[in-house]
Order: structure tokens, then sequence, then C-alpha cells
């Protein structure tokens, strides 16, 4: 399968990060505007931060063309755009979840993945799903409803963001399959379900993990998150 296109925003410095953002957010609003290209160039870093298919700059994409395992190839060739053969990452929420799979192709150094959800529902009817974000219909439940309001929010263009929730069910995430091998380090926000991902962590013998303040945004926004995460990849 072809990848497909996504907006890479380079920052210079040496070994380039890479930066994966969560579901209906964007590199501006979970990278930029809080400052970690200038955090990270402090540290003596460069960044890559990387859209998601009809997030933040990328173009929209069309109905099974973005599975994880396309959207990670497309983040092999931006690792590759680095001059790097093994690309320190930082992913959060659906970052996360992808950065996963992306350090099993052997190109990741090291790993940090904050807010991952590793129990994503893999039952949303996604039809059901877009006519409620188009109004047709209200939502049958809390999460559906919670979910179109995400992905109708921030500019994400909300067909690409369905078809991208359809790919994630196809190629569900499995805690078994692709475990990390390099050093990792798992942190979560202890409003956010810590416990989960604390269990996650113990199954993985490179992995490390950390609670920080604070709800799924406010631990991505906390200065504990950045510093940590930071202090990790350039250790």
């Amino acid at each position: 399968m072809t990848p497909p296109a996504l907006a890479v925003h380079p920052f210079p410095g040496e070994q380039p990060v890479l930066l994966l953002h969560g579901l209906h957010r964007s590199t501006k609003l979970d990278w930029i505007d809080p400052g970690w290209p200038q955090s990270l160039a402090d540290a003596g870093r460069g960044a890559v931060g990387i859209d998601l298919p009809g997030h933040g700059d990328s173009p929209t994409a069309d109905r099974g063309t973005i599975p994880p395992s396309a959207i990670v190839a497309a983040m092999v060739d931006a690792i590759d755009t680095t001059g790097q053969e093994r690309a320190d990452v930082v992913g959060y929420s659906l970052g996360a979840r992808l950065a996963w799979t992306l350090a099993a192709t052997g190109r990741v150094r090291r790993l940090v993945l904050g807010g991952m959800d590793p129990s994503r529902r893999t039952d949303i009817d996604i039809d059901l799903l877009g006519a409620v974000t188009r109004g047709e219909i209200e939502p049958p439940d809390e999460s559906i409803g919670m979910l179109a309001g995400m992905i109708t929010s921030n500019g994400v263009d909300t067909v690409t963001a369905l078809w991208l929730i359809e790919g994630l069910q196809i190629e569900a995430f499995d805690a078994a399959a692709d475990v990390p091998t390099v050093p990792t380090l798992i942190v979560c926000g202890t409003d956010d379900g810590a416990a989960a991902l604390e269990a996650l962590a113990a199954g993985i013998p490179t992995a490390t993990f950390l609670s920080v303040p604070g709800d799924h945004g406010g631990a991505l926004m906390s200065p504990e998150f950045r510093a940590a995460a930071i202090d990790f990849i350039t250790t």
C-alpha cells in the first residue's frame, strides 16, 4: 500500500526527534504552540513533527488507504529525510499507538509513549459515527458523542478522520504484538487511567512507567511530561 501524504514540520538541530500528535490534534497544537521544538533545541536536538491524514496541514485521504501500517510507512519515510537510521520518537495518545508500531520497524532508538489508550474500542459503526458527525442522528451513547465532537474540532477533515478510525479498527492494537524492544518511557496523567498503562509497562522488559499530574490533555501540557521525555531521549 502506498503511504499517505503527510505534512512534515522540520525544526533545525542535531538528531531530530519525531513528534507524533493525537486524534483531532496537530503538530501545531500538541508540539509547536506549547514550545517543544524550542525545548528540544535547548537540549541540543532538532525536531520533526508529522500531521496525521486530514489533520493539521496534511491532505485528505480516501477510505481504506490509511490503516496504521500505511501511516507508519509514511513515518519511516519522514525518518529517512532526517538522515538517521534510527530516530527518537515521542508520541501522544493516537500518536503513541502509532509510535508503538513504528518501533517494530527497527527505525526507533528510544521511545516515549504518552497518554496511550491500550483498550481503544474496535466496535464503532463508522457509518453511524458519520451520521452523528453530520447531525443526522443523536449519538447512541456518550462515547460516540465525545468521539464525534473530537473529529469535528480543530479543523480536522471529518471524513478522513472517519476513515482513520476505521483503519484503527481493521488493524486493531494488540498489546502482545510488536512489543517494544528499545528503551521505552510510558507516561500517563494521574487522572487519565494510569493503572492500565502502568500494567502495560510492567509487561515490557525495556519500559519504565511514569505518572504525571493531570488528565489526558493536562498531562500532555505538563512540564513534568516534557522534562521527563526530553531527559529520557537525550540520555
